[in-house]
């Protein structure tokens, strides 16, 4: 742990890891509709299960401000060798700097580990005190790059609330584009069929027609319906996703991970299982809270027409409509989601990099991608 005085009765402390701190203090520090991800159990149940170790590329350097021995404001924060696990793709970058002579690894990410999210980065409560909480944030996350003499400080998936001030602070901003789906105020998943044209709604009555009249049925567990069972069958799942895609896809995450955010964190986590002959064959492991979805893991242990796109997709859009959630975030990626109902949103994230000669590099492209990826978003065609 390292310590600096920011104010006269203010400390920031740089933590290796969230296990010293309360949950109840960290978790004071949130809003209502920030994500589950940034709760105290999701991040410290990462930790404790070995899926964010220096081992595995994840050295925690969390951002902790102090009033005394009351926590005020915190970020979490890591030290990276590597880009994998982030969702934010810096591979010209790396390039860059490479022929410049630079050192881009390790460097500095305050993110949400494997999980491309947006959410709050700058965890300070609403109040009075956020003015004078969040900007030392974002100084102290510069300071802790250039005490450590990394390239540069990356933070990614931030809010539009903190990416206002890391921008004041002097981070430039990127932009990215995510497929979400809105819920445009549907009474049921035939009204939602409505929102599309004659053509499209055909297509996606067949594919979800063609897995329900196979005999497969899908059904979502929440709380105690997550038996040890379900936790096996969609563990299973992930796996199979793993070996599946490797190497594009690694396993961040353990069995033990899962245990934990369930026993945790019962009431955010979802899982879909759809079975064939009573056997569990496919899965999604979803997550729920500040009045949105999250679909983070799918796998199967066969192949089905449409199979993905009815268990991920089209069943959660339902329970969507049923449960009044009004987004629901199915990942990264996924153009095909687009046909699918789910819109293309823009995600941010903010980066500070410590050689003047790169960061003016980065500084000139991304002005030019932030207008190439608006353009992208503002052209919505069907």
């Amino acid at each position: 742990m390292t310590t600096r005085e920011t104010a006269p009765d203010l400390q920031v402390r740089v933590l290796e890891g969230l296990k010293g701190i309360p949950a109840d203090a960290w978790d004071a520090l949130l809003c209502p509709e920030d994500t589950p991800f940034v709760r105290y159990d999701w991040l410290e149940s990462l930790e404790a299960a070995g899926c964010v170790t220096p081992e595995v590329g994840w050295l925690p350097q969390h951002i902790t401000l102090w009033q005394g021995e009351r926590l005020v404001a915190a970020m979490p924060v890591y030290v990276k060798g590597s880009l994998e696990g982030e969702f934010i793709f810096d591979h010209a970058w790396e390039n860059a700097a490479a022929r410049m002579g630079i050192s881009y690894y390790p460097k500095l990410i305050s993110a949400v580990p494997f999980t491309p999210s947006t959410g709050a980065r700058l965890l300070v409560p609403s109040g009075e005190g956020r003015e004078l909480y969040a900007p030392l944030l974002a100084e102290a996350l510069r300071t802790l790059t250039g005490h450590l003499e990394l390239s540069g400080a990356h933070v990614l998936f931030p809010n539009p609330r903190d990416l206002a001030t890391l921008e004041a602070a002097g981070y430039v901003h990127r932009l990215g584009i995510q497929y979400h789906w809105h819920n445009r105020g549907y009474t049921s998943y035939e009204d939602f069929l409505g929102s599309f044209n004659a053509r499209r709604r055909h297509q996606l009555r067949r594919e979800r027609r063609e897995v329900q009249q196979s005999g497969i049925m899908t059904r979502t567990h929440r709380g105690t319906e997550i038996t040890d069972e379900v936790l096996e069958a969609m563990y299973r799942f992930y796996l199979r996703t793993v070996e599946r895609f490797f190497p594009w896809t690694r396993q961040y995450l353990n069995r033990s991970f899962f245990e934990r955010v369930i026993e945790r964190m019962p009431e955010a986590i979802e899982i879909v299982l759809a079975s064939e002959g009573g056997t569990p064959i496919a899965g999604a492991f979803n997550v729920s809270g500040g009045g949105r979805l999250y679909g983070r893991y799918w796998g199967t242990e066969v192949e089905r027409p449409f199979l993905h796109f009815h268990v991920c997709y089209y069943h959660s859009i339902e329970e969507c409509i049923e449960r009044g959630i009004q987004i629901f975030e199915p990942g990264a990626g996924g153009e095909h989601k687009r046909p699918r109902g789910f819109e293309p949103t823009l995600t941010h994230s903010a980066h500070l990099l410590t050689h003047r000669r790169l960061d003016q590099a980065v500084r000139q492209h991304l002005e030019l991608e932030r207008a190439a990826v608006r353009r992208a978003v503002e052209g919505k065609e069907d």
